[in-house]
């Protein structure tokens, strides 16, 4: 399986797996540690998009303890315990439980430019006679993927965001989602990861639609693009394809840069154009897999998922270009000075920002 590595100071959605061991609940997060007790506000994190903290006003208390050890930084955790289990809902039979801390494990061994996946493990007593759970946690954590022990029959995952807290999860199992469940979360993941969170692809959609307002030839480079990125999709969540994010993170960006240019100096749509969308959509499948590939698939609902995230991808795209039909095409495709005043400036400047993002993706 494609994994991107992100950043060191991006931060990714949060994976918590379960599981009930004599009469004990027992939760193994991972997450990024620093940002958790940096307090950085999360809420916006998903697949589609990573936070950069950066950004954050609390950069530099980031930035201090991404520089401490992991044993240092566990017992940053340990002393804020309270703070963080606090913001931790635990229901057994609607009853409130509290979480203890029990283990915290961070790397040294991340090098200073990526970000560490630390796990934190906490547990807590179940009531006898416990038969289900519910999970959740604060909205500013940032969304949570959740998952149930596999050893149960059809166990329970789920996607949590925005403070959600998990419907009631049987301990027995069973609460698997259902197909039309699954489909339609990663549908749902698939949509935010072009609107508004894929601002990389956006341009590249938007950069098709520049060349040609016709309906055909625009359809026939958005099909090339859809056939290309569902191949290298699927292959790259079967782990069959593994190739460097270090190569084809810039490609991308390459692949913006190259459509934008060619708007300009052909202006006209070449033979050889949907054939090279259909290269550039391979690239983008690969990226679109290593987003899914952070939330993983169930492998008993690996079909349902994998097409409602490729058909959540779609409508994105579909969407993006009636926004850019309804607020510039419909207006002014048929005036003599469309190509000089908006096709040419447009591409112009998205060629300028790919060029940006593949320069920072190759030296920072």
């Amino acid at each position: 399986m494609i994994g991107f590595q992100a950043a060191a100071h991006e931060v990714r959605p949060a994976i918590a797996d379960f599981r009930v061991t004599e009469n004990r609940l027992v939760l193994e997060i991972r997450l990024n540690l620093e940002a958790l007790l940096a307090e950085i506000y999360l809420a916006e994190v998903d697949p589609a998009a990573m936070v950069d903290t950066d950004e954050a006003q609390q950069a530099d208390v980031y930035t201090r303890l991404r520089s401490q050890t992991g044993q240092a930084l566990a017992g940053e955790l340990a002393a804020d315990w309270d703070r963080v289990a606090g913001k931790i809902t635990i229901l057994a039979d609607n009853a409130r439980l509290t979480l203890n801390l029990t283990e915290v494990l961070v790397p040294d061994d991340t090098p200073d430019d990526l970000a560490r996946d630390s796990k934190v493990f906490a547990s807590t007593a179940l009531p006898r006679g416990t038969k289900s759970l519910q999970i959740g946690w604060a909205r500013a954590f940032g969304p949570l993927v959740l998952r149930q022990d596999a050893s149960v029959t059809d166990p329970y995952t789920g996607y949590l965001q925005n403070g959600e807290i998990s419907p009631p999860i049987q301990l027995a199992g069973g609460d698997a989602q259902s197909a039309l469940g699954v489909f339609w979360s990663y549908g749902k993941i698939g949509f935010v990861h072009i609107v508004p969170k894929g601002v990389d692809h956006i341009l590249f959609v938007l950069g098709l639609f520049l060349l040609s307002l016709q309906l055909r030839p625009l359809l026939m480079q958005v099909t090339a693009f859809t056939l290309a990125h569902t191949v290298t999709l699927a292959l790259g969540m079967l782990g069959i394809v593994t190739i460097s994010p270090a190569i084809v993170e810039p490609l991308i960006a390459l692949s913006i840069v190259y459509v934008a240019v060619e708007n300009i100096v052909i202006g006209k749509l070449s033979p050889w154009r949907p054939f090279v969308v259909f290269g550039f959509g391979l690239l983008h499948g690969l990226g679109f897999a290593a987003v899914l590939g952070e939330i993983g698939l169930n492998p008993a609902q690996f079909v349902t998922g994998l097409i409602g995230f490729n058909l959540g991808v779609e409508v994105g795209q579909l969407f993006i270009i009636a926004v850019a039909f309804a607020l510039i095409g419909y207006w002014f495709r048929h005036k003599p000075w469309y190509r000089s005043r908006i096709t040419n400036p447009a591409s112009a400047i998205i060629a300028l920002v790919a060029l940006y993002w593949m320069v920072e993706r190759v030296f920072f």
